[in-house]
């Protein structure tokens, strides 16, 4: 098979899924221009901000399911890949709740794209710095100081990673720590021992989730020391926390103002992010539920100042969400081109001339997706039965933002990670 039609049917088979793919927004391409000139100027300033000062850090993009928030990440992805970006998507699920950064920032560097590199992101990366190069000097400079305020584990690891360059399983086990693994105090001063020069860190405790906010700025500064301008984060389906209960929808909520540069004496220099969010969430958790009013009341009933604190910034969140850029419903011109576009594909997938077909009804409601399926799906039905009409009927499927009681479970950052003791006595990592 030809290399064009494997890409082709690559891209149609993505699109008939609902899942895009780097071939099919490749021919679709974007029809946000809102949202994609509101992105570059956010890489813009992250590349003129550099690593010391931060810019705007992200914004929420909002549609109804359906309406190619996805699309619009994957769009985004490929842009800041053309720019020198390391970028990662992430999809918000059981398994990477948005209100634990540990979890997260794995996810994250799990899922990370190099520009022009395969393989796992920290592995190329790392493989790159040229610890003469200015960029990198500044880097170690920075993580070697109090100013960073970094636990002095990342100062050792480097330290250690640039001076064992000859101990390759050394390089690989301070890596994975880099990468969200755990790292015992005990193998980090045998290591600076068997080095012979005279250094002296002091390794405080740290919580879980702490070093993992802490893995992030480091992370996105240790990639622009190897050359490249940034990381972009791209976090979708956010609006799974609705089915958390009150205080993980409290926590997501300040990750949201978080992740978007809205709290206050926190900033990731480096790290641009763009989350997608459901329309109707606003509407059907917000409003509805009542979360507005309920989530910051509660924690303000608590005697804890670190409720207080969670509340303030909860409300942050929950203010950006209705801020969120809206997508736009498809214009007759859009729809119109697109068709011819999905044509030209599938037939490029399949060999064939596609015929024209009907369309799904016309209505403001009415997604892309529903559009691009009912499509593909009357073409594959004309091409193996070439005199059967087809009558295809659409379904409307419905964000489900029920409570789910089972995702009420301690992640990383709540201490199921921090509970393996390692040799001190301390938790791993601590």
């Amino acid at each position: 098979m030809e290399e064009q039609q494997l890409e082709a049917r690559r891209a149609v088979e993505a699109l008939r899924a609902g899942v895009p793919n780097r071939e099919a927004v490749s021919v679709l391409g974007s029809a946000a221009p809102e949202i994609e000139e509101r992105f570059r100027l956010q890489l813009a300033s992250v590349e003129e901000s550099g690593p010391e000062r931060s810019g705007p850090a992200g914004f929420l993009l909002a549609g109804n399911f359906g309406a190619g928030k996805s699309h619009a990440l994957e769009h985004l992805q490929h842009l800041a890949l053309g720019q020198r970006f390391v970028t990662s998507k992430v999809v918000i699920s059981k398994e990477t709740p948005l209100h634990d950064p540990a979890k997260l920032y794995r996810a994250a560097i799990g899922a990370a794209v190099v520009p022009g590199r395969r393989g796992a992101a920290l592995t190329q990366i790392a493989g790159e710095l040229d610890f003469h190069s200015p960029a990198y000097v500044d880097f170690y400079k920075w993580v070697q100081q109090p100013s960073a305020a970094l636990n002095q584990r990342f100062a050792a690891t480097v330290f250690l990673y640039e001076r064992g360059q000859r101990d390759r399983e050394l390089q690989e086990r301070i890596i994975s720590f880099w990468a969200g693994d755990p790292l015992q105090v005990g193998e980090i001063k045998r290591a600076l021992k068997q080095v012979g020069e005279q250094v002296t860190y002091a390794f405080d405790p740290i919580d879980a989730r702490a070093l993992a906010l802490q893995r992030f700025r480091f992370a996105a500064r240790l990639m622009m020391a190897a050359g490249y301008a940034g990381w972009v984060l791209l976090i979708d389906e956010v609006e799974l926390i609705g089915r958390y209960t009150l205080n993980q929808r409290a926590r997501s909520y300040a990750e949201i103002a978080r992740w978007t540069g809205n709290l206050k004496g926190e900033s990731y220099p480096g790290i641009a992010t763009v989350l997608a969010i459901t329309s109707d969430f606003e509407a059907a958790v917000l409003e509805a539920r009542n979360d507005r009013e309920a989530v910051p009341g509660k924690l303000r009933a608590s005697p804890r100042e670190a409720d207080h604190l969670l509340a303030a910034n909860a409300e942050r969140g929950m203010r950006l969400i209705g801020k969120a850029l809206k997508l736009a419903p498809p214009s007759q011109a859009v729809i119109d081109a697109t068709y011819q576009k999905v044509r030209v594909l599938h037939g490029q997938a399949y060999g064939w001339s596609p015929p024209p077909v009907g369309s799904a009804e016309r209505a403001t409601s009415t997604s892309m997706r529903e559009y691009v399926r009912w499509w593909i799906t009357a073409w594959d039905l004309r091409r193996l039965y070439p005199t059967y009409e087809p009558d295809i009927e659409v379904g409307q499927i419905a964000p489900d933002y029920s409570v789910d009681a089972e995702l009420e479970r301690p992640g990383e950052a709540d201490g199921e990670w921090a509970s393996r003791p390692d040799e001190s006595g301390r938790p791993a990592g601590w």
